[in-house]
């Protein structure tokens, strides 16, 4: 016999029903929203409605995911209805580097805001709280379409956490355990934050968006090495944030568009 998902009261199942009634409306960006039991990848299963021609607001929440990935396809699990694992679909005005930032600063909103945890973003999309990782971004293009997966823990023990160097909502002290009101609070600071980004023209300045992202970036400021995706290592101080949202070290004359950032104590 399947356990009942109300067996774990600290862990309660999400109602699709309601979250459909309060965030699937007339004239909003969210069009359709899916919760599903388990699922290999919520940002796969995305990917595949795009390239099926599905609509833009397309919300796809997992209990469990059993083979998400993150970023540099590194695996991700967590047990379930311990978290937040969802994968939206949009079309954007054009395609930006712009985008998982933005989901970045929606989730450190909705995180500040509900948790009254002092949340912060290491470059690009790393939620930390407490300096330790609590939720990750990996966005994705398929043809005109980018998917935005988005994994936040919530109620993960230390030993469930999958590594010494992560935390949860919960181990944080946040005030807000509750998945619903989070992934509400969280879909309608992602639907804002994108439709004044996208009524720009996805400009970054104009739309509010990167002096956001420079005001929630642990990382400026802060002496760095980042592990480039070709193998190769930078060091500096993180200096600014530029125009496409790629990070610039001082002394370094390329901006870098893609890498792991290891904050130097």
């Amino acid at each position: 016999m399947r356990a009942s998902p109300y067996s774990n009261l600290d862990r309660p199942p999400l109602s699709e029903h309601a979250l459909r009634r309060a965030l699937v409306v007339p004239g909003g960006l969210w069009t359709d929203l899916r919760v599903t039991a388990e699922t290999g990848s919520t940002n796969a299963d995305v990917a595949a409605a795009a390239r099926s021609g599905a609509a833009e607001g397309l919300v796809v929440v997992a209990e469990r995911q059993t083979a998400g990935r993150g970023r540099f396809d590194r695996r991700w699990e967590s047990p379930p209805r311990a978290g937040l694992t969802l994968s939206v679909l949009l079309r954007p005005v054009r395609l930006s580097g712009w985008l998982p930032l933005l989901a970045g600063v929606a989730l450190a909103e909705t995180v500040q805001r509900l948790g009254e945890l002092d949340a912060a973003l290491k470059w690009p999309n790393d939620l930390l709280v407490g300096g330790r990782k609590c939720a990750g971004i990996l966005a994705e293009s398929v043809g005109d379409a980018v998917v935005v997966g988005i994994g936040l823990n919530v109620t993960l023990r230390e030993a469930e956490l999958p590594v010494p160097e992560a935390t949860s909502l919960q181990l944080a002290g946040s005030a807000c355990t509750d998945r619903d009101p989070l992934l509400r609070a969280l879909l309608r600071a992602l639907a804002d934050r994108y439709r004044r980004w996208s009524a720009t023209g996805g400009d970054p300045e104009a739309s509010g968006l990167r002096p956001a992202y420079r005001d929630l970036c642990a990382t400026l400021g802060r002496d760095v090495r980042v592990a480039l995706p070709d193998g190769r290592e930078v060091t500096g101080t993180a200096s600014d944030i530029d125009s496409a949202g790629q990070l610039l070290l001082a002394g370094v004359p390329t901006p870098i568009a893609a890498g792991d950032v290891f904050h130097i104590r």
